[in-house]
């Protein structure tokens, strides 16, 4: 675009200087055309200046010619100046004033098309950390209050079993195990505060070494059995014996831990989760597929936002603080892979994909 309008400029300028060149010897010949045409007496008041014109016309012409090349000359090397005050001008507006569009001369149309285009993404963006900010705030405090719950319960029962030497190993025992469940709630709230915490301050980078998805997925799987068994859920994997590929694999292990965890938690009971998966062409795709209430739309397309939870109840006594996929999706773009959802009815699938190898970065 730049290179197109100094391409214009230019030839505006050649253009100029062709007219001007050609027209000055028309006009001159045409002057003396038509004052050759009539007889002169030497009375004419006129008639003195004629004279000298004629007497110093190679002189005149040479003048006219050399001031109109120098003032059009002048005129195109201040014009592309003129247009470097105005897109300043745009740029401390678009600074200052993001809200107001950006407005340039047609020629600069291209321009202001493109700053127009970044002031609204800019907008977008700012409004999308707003959203998130506030979400996040929110979250907070929704934490600090749930905090107090197990935190009240837990000193209320620890309080009784002080105070009350003599009650029952039955009673002691019960209330020990209800101040230890709400004190493993109090943990995972903590946790919560320490993953915003995480997310928002570290710099994910990757250590890569060459591992088989489907010995990881087989292990992980395992590890959610008594999770699964709760809800009497069934897990199925469809996989090919071996699925090699060079990866994190601690923060591949965090993708997959966050799907099954939100396959747990949004599945009916009952029902059955399968992991399936093949490589072609050098890419890995693995789909992660449970029985769940339909995600909306409106929904679906945030479901990667921070701090973004699908149930949007106030209360966080069930679920995460929001950031499970949105580090998912990091940790899979890192990789070089893409993730998305998908819901209908009631089932809920989400796909990913990996390269089998990792591109080293250029030099």
């Amino acid at each position: 675009m730049n290179a197109a309008l100094s391409r214009q400029i230019l030839f505006q300028y050649l253009m100029s200087l062709v007219v001007y060149c050609v027209g000055l010897p028309l006009v001159c010949f045409l002057g003396v055309v038509i004052v050759s045409s009539r007889t002169w007496y030497g009375t004419e008041l006129i008639y003195p200046f004629l004279d000298w014109v004629r007497n110093y016309f190679q002189l005149l012409f040479l003048i006219a010619l050399i001031a109109g090349v120098l003032f059009i000359t002048v005129y195109f090397i201040r014009k592309p100046l003129r247009y470097i005050d105005t897109l300043v001008s745009a740029s401390q507006q678009l600074a200052q004033d993001p809200t107001r569009p950006i407005e340039l001369p047609d020629l600069l149309s291209p321009v202001a098309d493109r700053l127009n285009a970044v002031r609204q993404d800019a907008l977008r963006s700012a409004a999308a950390m707003r959203e998130a900010e506030q979400r996040k705030n929110d979250l907070i405090v929704y934490l600090a209050h749930d905090l107090k719950t197990p935190l009240t319960s837990v000193i209320g029962y620890l309080t009784l079993l002080r105070d009350e030497p003599q009650i029952s190993p039955e009673l002691r025992a019960r209330y020990t195990g209800i101040a230890l469940d709400k004190a493993e709630r109090l943990e995972e709230l903590i946790n919560e505060f320490f993953e915003i915490t995480r997310f928002n301050l570290s710099h994910l980078t990757l250590e890569l070494s060459s591992i088989d998805l489907t010995r990881m997925l087989e292990q992980t799987c395992s590890e959610f059995e008594p999770a699964f068994a709760e809800k009497r859920l069934r897990c199925s994997l469809s996989l090919p014996p071996q699925l090699p590929c060079e990866c994190d694999p601690d923060k591949l292990a965090r993708v997959f831990d966050n799907l099954l965890r939100n396959a747990n938690f949004y599945s009916f009971p009952d029902t059955g989760i399968s992991i399936s998966g093949e490589e072609s062409a050098g890419l890995i795709t693995l789909r992660f597929e449970n029985s769940g209430p339909t995600i909306p739309k409106e929904k679906l397309d945030r479901i990667f936002e921070q701090f973004f939870r699908l149930d949007s109840a106030r209360s966080t006594a069930s679920g995460g603080a929001g950031l499970g996929l949105a580090i998912a999706r990091e940790i899979v773009r890192l990789h070089g892979g893409s993730i998305c959802a998908a819901s209908e009815n009631n089932r809920i699938l989400f796909t990913v994909t990996l390269p089998c190898r990792q591109t080293p970065p250029a030099p």
